[in-house]
């Protein structure tokens, strides 16, 4: 390094900034410095003392039957002692004098899909049919996951876990195809159950980013559900739902496959009531979407704003915060520590 670089070197270095900005990002270290000082002090003193032997020995006779004739003269270790417990503490306390950038990420979400496996899911107005087009807005759904945790519920009279929360969307998607009402143990269509079931998942995990999205054509239990969807919103879970179905609606069939009828021989419809799911998304705090509609649903997932507590704001983007500088004492220490383990010191 030449003298102008040298120069240049000092010019950059802004002294009075150093000073200014300089603080301990752990000050309560450094309330164990003068503890350390007193016991150094009280184990030198004790060092020093000649012992109960001068209250029997000639004390002109003492020093020449000491053993340790020789050290009492050479270098003490108290000092140095002194100088490495405070410089540890100093270390520990975290001396700060500038801030560092670092790459920041998102906090991977969880996210619980409720699958509706009613009857009425059997409906074809939504060609081939209603739970076959839920089954591929799940698999959009997952594969747009990155790297959240996913987990999916189904229902019909009761709830069902297919898979908790994991991050292995794979086995998720693999386990889509065999979903179908004709594999559910009772016919039923009550949807609170389901979003309790999701929430135990969800507060197991222990996530600031929760999010539950319901995949449905309707459902029975309407004030129940709602109640379930602003309990959900007051932890912090977030609701959406996604219609499956048409207003038209299509005709439903029974147990044997055939047409199911009313009390006047007609056929009776599954119509989708986009109100009482509005209701509902609203209720959890989201919002609805028609299965049309579902880019809007990934986006809005993708796209959720973090937690006013994190200090983090999500991929390529770098977040400031103050350097730990004790590290820069960590050479000075381990120099004393290797000179205070010198044989005979202590």
């Amino acid at each position: 390094m030449n003298i102008s670089n040298f120069l240049s070197l000092g010019d950059n270095l802004n002294i009075s900034s150093v000073l200014q900005n300089f603080h301990f990002l752990r000050p309560m270290w450094l309330i164990a410095l003068p503890l350390l000082w007193l016991i150094v002090f009280w184990l030198a003193r004790r060092n020093n003392r000649e012992g109960d032997w001068s209250q029997i020995i000639d004390a002109q006779l003492l020093p020449a039957l000491r053993l340790d004739a020789k050290t009492s003269t050479g270098i003490r270790p108290w000092p140095w002692l002194a100088l490495t417990w405070s410089l540890a503490v100093l270390a520990l306390a975290g001396p700060s004098w500038q801030h560092i950038q670092t790459t920041a990420y998102r906090t991977p979400g969880d996210w619980i899909f409720v699958l509706d496996l009613s009857p009425s899911m059997l409906a074809t107005d939504t060609p081939p049919s209603r739970v076959m087009r839920a089954r591929f807005a799940l698999n959009d759904l997952l594969d747009t996951a990155r790297d959240a945790r996913v987990g999916l519920v189904v229902f019909s009279d009761e709830p069902y876990t297919v898979t908790p929360l994991t991050q292995d969307v794979a086995t998720v998607k693999a386990l889509l195809p065999v979903l179908s009402p004709d594999i559910m143990p009772s016919a039923g269509n009550r949807l609170a159950p389901a979003l309790d079931w999701a929430e135990k998942l969800l507060l197991q995990a222990d996530n600031n980013h929760q999010r539950i999205v319901v995949l449905t054509d309707g459902f029975e239990d309407t004030s129940a559900a709602r109640s379930s969807a602003a309990a959900l919103k007051a932890k912090g879970i977030t609701l959406s739902v996604v219609g499956v179905g048409t207003q038209v609606g299509a005709p439903l069939r029974n147990e044997n496959g055939r047409y199911a009828t009313n009390a006047n021989g007609q056929p009776r419809l599954a119509r989708l009531d986009v109100e009482q799911l509005q209701l509902l998304g609203k209720a959890g705090g989201g919002n609805y979407v028609d299965i049309t509609q579902l880019p809007k649903l990934i986006s809005d997932l993708q796209n959720a704003p973090q937690s006013s507590g994190d200090s983090i704001a999500g991929p390529g983007i770098e977040i400031t915060h103050w350097q730990d500088g004790g590290i820069w004492l960590l050479p000075f220490l381990l120099l004393l520590t290797g000179i205070l383990a010198r044989r005979g010191w202590l």
